[in-house]
């Protein structure tokens, strides 16, 4: 009740709006937030420290996870491969079930905490496997099997991570970028940033543990890395609570499904009604009693749903006493129109998620069969990942810095260029790497054959490492601000984990591309692909295969972006906000 009554007092006072923050969010003491004490950079940078830290213990494990399971736990190279995908695919699609937990019920303050406790727990039992006697792989130095109850406690350890990253992920990030108010100009600019140096301060975490942590794990012990990657995760969670006078919130307001389902219901009953010859004659609520969110303007395309919106009695007796699944308004129909949206755009960039699988799995086990002598120091595989997030840091500060402003002048988008066509240029990115994996694994096997000469050295993986952080920079930091943006704003913390989820569906696929791929070159030459190691297996042929797989994604996804409308949101003047159609 107070968030209304101030709403409805201070909407049209510029000077209250910019004193006070009237985007439905609340302070810590579920009061209306102040500007100039909450929210943007002072309350972001608390946040920010934690993904640093949860990224280093993810990629301090999901980097090296391919050469633990065949060295420590001795899997050969098709399980430990399959093993890494269904990890991996499950650490991605979890983050489905907790954004709508964070969204729904939780709120995403609160599911950060009870995700970095998940995650804190699996961090110790990972640690204590390697410590507690009954735990340990093996009684002695060297072991042909691995003891069955490190196993378990192993796996346990690591899908107890999945969980954490599962409510960590869409939560801290949509948490953020809450922190800034879409309807403040200044602050909507910072968003833009944010989600660039998130992207930064990701790739530090990455960074630093490709080196520093890999190199701990290969040269001192999994149990000294555990230890460490245990104490930076405890830290970072108390710095993010020291944040918490600073945080703006936002009040979960049920299921976002339930909505949509009242949208297609109505929409349904009332199939056989006339449409409007106004689409302003379409039922909605005004501002002042809006308060959960941000009214959309009305969009032509799936014209059917309007009718949830149609007024079959005009009495505001009766209008009050509609059920809300025969009489829906027109920001909850344009909602369910959003969702609808951006289906097709998650499908067409499945291909770009395998193409970004491919480096922590079979481009590091392909350092593992290289020359690593660098100087003469031996170079752990895990850390040629560095170049990717290290390109990644470089490549984003390009694209902030110079970039962005010079495309401003030329195109006249604040964006510089809109979110998709970010997203494309990421993906013809994708498509050169694979050509150069290709190029790289025949060299690699042809050396390998041939007896008199030399393994071919590791800087050879360099370019594919490098092009594809590039095209990271564009294609991933491009998915999260569209599918942060372009969802209804209820439902931010799911939008993140469909960004999430193309990578963790794309796992899945490349598991299954690797089981059919196989089975045909098996039926078809009699050789299979993927033998036992890589020297035995034709990696090469697989990397072309995705790159013809992507060259004819990129045409599908050039037709999908181009029919995609982007949200069309009401300006707290009333007029349509240009920023979101700029997007």
């Amino acid at each position: 009740m107070e968030h209304k009554k101030i709403g409805v007092e201070l909407q049209d006072s510029y000077d209250d709006q910019q004193k006070w923050v009237l985007d439905s969010s609340l302070d810590s003491r579920g009061r209306v937030p102040l500007r100039a004490r909450t929210g943007a950079w002072r309350a972001a940078l608390f946040i920010i420290v934690i993904e640093f830290s949860e990224r280093l213990s993810y990629f301090g494990l999901a980097t090296n996870l391919v050469v633990y399971l065949t060295t420590i736990l001795h899997q050969d190279l098709k399980t430990a491969i399959r093993n890494v995908n269904y990890w991996s695919g499950v650490t991605t699609l979890m983050p489905l079930l907790g954004g709508f937990v964070a969204d729904a019920y939780l709120g995403r303050y609160a599911t950060v905490l009870v995700a970095t406790t998940n995650y804190l727990m699996g961090l110790l039992l990972l640690t204590m496997s390697w410590f507690i006697p009954s735990l340990k792989p093996c009684h002695k130095e060297m072991c042909v099997e691995p003891r069955e109850a490190h196993k378990i406690a192993f796996f346990i350890a690591i899908y107890l991570i999945s969980i954490g990253t599962g409510g960590h992920k869409p939560s801290l990030e949509s948490f953020g970028a809450d922190q800034f108010d879409d309807d403040h100009v200044k602050e909507r600019e910072m968003k833009m940033s944010f989600f660039n140096w998130w992207n930064v301060s990701l790739c530090a975490g990455i960074l630093t543990a490709v080196t520093s942590v890999v190199y701990i794990e290969d040269r001192v012990g999994w149990g000294v890395a555990g230890i460490i990657l245990t104490v930076v995760m405890a830290i970072s969670l108390l710095i993010f609570l020291a944040g918490k006078p600073f945080y703006r919130h936002r009040t979960p307001l049920g299921s976002p499904l339930t909505p949509m389902l009242q949208v297609f219901v109505a929409a349904i009953a009332k199939r056989n009604l006339p449409y409007p010859s106004d689409p302003s004659l379409l039922h909605e609520v005004s501002k002042a009693e809006f308060t959960s969110g941000r009214l959309l303007c009305h969009t032509e395309h799936l014209k059917f749903l309007d009718k949830a919106a149609i007024i079959e009695d005009n009495n505001p007796l009766a209008l009050e006493k509609q059920s809300p699944w025969r009489l829906v308004t027109l920001t909850k129909v344009e909602e369910t129109k959003l969702i609808i949206n951006v289906i097709p755009i998650w499908l067409s960039t499945l291909a770009f998620g395998i193409c970004a699988t491919q480096t922590s799995t079979f481009f590091i086990k392909q350092a593992v069969t290289m020359d690593r002598h660098i100087a003469g120091f031996t170079l752990p595989p895990a850390s040629m990942f560095s170049l990717t997030a290290l390109t990644l840091i470089i490549s984003i500060t390009i694209y902030e810095k110079l970039l962005i402003p010079l495309l401003r002048r030329i195109t006249r988008n604040q964006r510089g260029i809109n979110i998709l066509q970010r997203i494309g240029t990421g993906m013809l990115f994708s498509l050169i790497t694979m050509i150069i994996a290709a190029l790289v694994e025949k060299q690699r096997l042809d050396r390998t054959n041939n007896n008199n000469k030399p393994a071919l050295r590791v800087i050879w993986l360099a370019p594919q490492f490098i092009i594809i952080g590039i095209a990271d920079a564009f294609t991933l930091v491009g998915l999260q601000e569209y599918f942060y943006d372009q969802v209804p704003d209820s439902m931010r913390s799911l939008g993140i984990a469909f960004y999430l989820s193309v990578i963790g569906a794309a796992s899945f696929l490349n598991n299954l591309l690797i089981t059919a791929v196989d089975t045909l070159a098996e039926d078809f030459s009699g050789k299979s692909w993927f033998g036992k190691d890589l020297n035995s297996s034709r990696l090469d042929r697989f990397y072309w295969f995705l790159a013809g797989v992507t060259a004819a994604n990129i045409c599908v996804f050039i037709v999908v972006a181009k029919r995609c409308p982007y949200k069309s949101v009401q300006s707290s003047q009333g007029s349509t906000d240009s920023s979101v159609l700029a997007a």
